[in-house]
């Protein structure tokens, strides 16, 4: 059986709600969602999802090889790369092709991932994450009321502009989601726009009145010395890794003792997380994957023993896509189809005009000038 071509598609999310963070909004809440399908001369495909620009970089390395040999290949793709570098969109290409791997694994033989990698229950807790940077109050308590109904006791909250508007928005959620739990858990993501004096003093202001269960990239993604002054000086723990592109990345934070928490990017593939979650397991330290369309690394989750709660967010898949799983009770409650229970309806997205970006100026994937360097952090300078 012999890998043999790929195809690339793209698709979109309507999250039905702007979405953003502290540094910046989509305010169409429409954003492209690239697909990737990998063939193979026995006719089984399988399916990746995330960004794959730099596909034709990695895909030498795995034409004309079994399918099945996904961790050789994982590494293949990387060594093929070796002098130019694996990070960045090399990277996504490479997570991408990855699932798609894993996927035709699991279709070979007749098992739904989870169960191929070891998990013995299908049901993976969760978190609610609804990227509210651009919801006014009245309607993030309301989107937050629909994942009570779901079951949901914990949820996550963007912010770091105005710690009184984050203390008023954290007390909201907490409201919405005590039908569940006497003590819903509280995250918060500052998505790197802090220095580390102000991420104290941030974190120490909330902690006032909220006791949170975890910061979340308070400093810039390569910090290891900011994030272990910030897990010093604050009771919550500190989470972080969504940008880190490989063990090499994260084992520095893990020797400093400056993450609590390991949240490998789900873009970034299945064997990137099941590697981040061993090391993490050396460490006794739990993971909890960042949230992406269709939940692919939940198949991953639910086979960890370490794994402390997958980040959701959103309740329906990008159009054309359909995925063997239930959003309900709290969390992920995987299928039975083979693989990763993902279908792709290609006449349907190839008939589609609609189109959405993540990558726009005014959107949370742009840096602000300014981020880290605001003296006043709510002003506009």
């Amino acid at each position: 059986m012999k890998i043999t071509g790929y195809r690339s598609l793209t698709t979109v999310c309507d999250w039905k709600r702007p979405i953003g963070d502290v540094n910046g909004v989509i305010a169409s809440g429409v954003t492209e969602v690239p697909i990737l399908i990998l063939e193979t001369d026995a006719g089984v495909e399988g399916v990746g999802l995330g960004g794959h620009a730099d596909i034709d970089r990695v895909f030498p390395a795995l034409e004309g090889s079994d399918p099945r040999s996904v961790a050789t290949l994982y590494d293949r793709m990387q060594a093929h790369v070796f002098k130019s570098g694996h990070c960045g969109s090399v990277f996504g290409a490479i997570g991408a092709a990855d699932m798609a791997l894993w996927d035709i694994k699991g279709k070979l033989a007749g098992e739904p991932l989870w169960r191929l990698l070891g998990g013995a229950d299908r049901f993976v807790p969760g978190y609610a994450s609804v990227l509210d940077g651009g919801l006014d109050d009245e309607a993030l308590v309301a989107l937050y009321r629909t994942w009570a109904d779901r079951g949901f006791a914990a949820a996550k909250l963007k912010g770091g502009r105005d710690v009184e508007a984050d203390i008023r928005r954290l007390l909201a959620v907490r409201d919405a989601l005590l039908v569940n739990s006497r003590k819903p858990a509280l995250m918060f993501d500052a998505n790197e726009s802090w220095s580390r004096k102000q991420a104290v003093r941030h974190v120490a202001a909330i902690e006032e009145q909220i006791d949170l269960t975890w910061i979340e990239e308070p400093v810039r993604r390569w910090d290891v010395d900011g994030h272990r002054a910030v897990t010093e000086s604050v009771r919550a723990s500190v989470a972080s890794g969504e940008n880190l592109t490989g063990l090499e990345q994260f084992r520095p934070f893990v020797a400093a003792g400056a993450i609590d928490i390991l949240q490998p990017g789900s873009c970034w593939g299945i064997t990137h997380f099941l590697r981040v979650a061993n090391l993490a397991r050396a460490f006794d330290l739990p993971v909890s994957p960042v949230g992406y369309n269709g939940n692919p690394v939940s198949h991953a989750a639910a086979s960890v023993s370490n794994h402390i709660g997958h980040e959701i967010q959103n309740l329906e898949p990008p159009f054309g896509i359909t995925v063997d799983q239930e959003i309900e009770n709290g969390g992920i409650r995987l299928g039975d189809e083979p693989g990763l229970g993902i279908r792709i309806d290609e006449a349907a997205i190839g008939a589609s005009r609609r189109a959405g970006a993540w990558t726009v100026p005014q959107g949370p994937h742009v840096r602000p000038e300014r981020a880290g360097l605001r003296l006043v952090p709510d002003g506009r300078e």
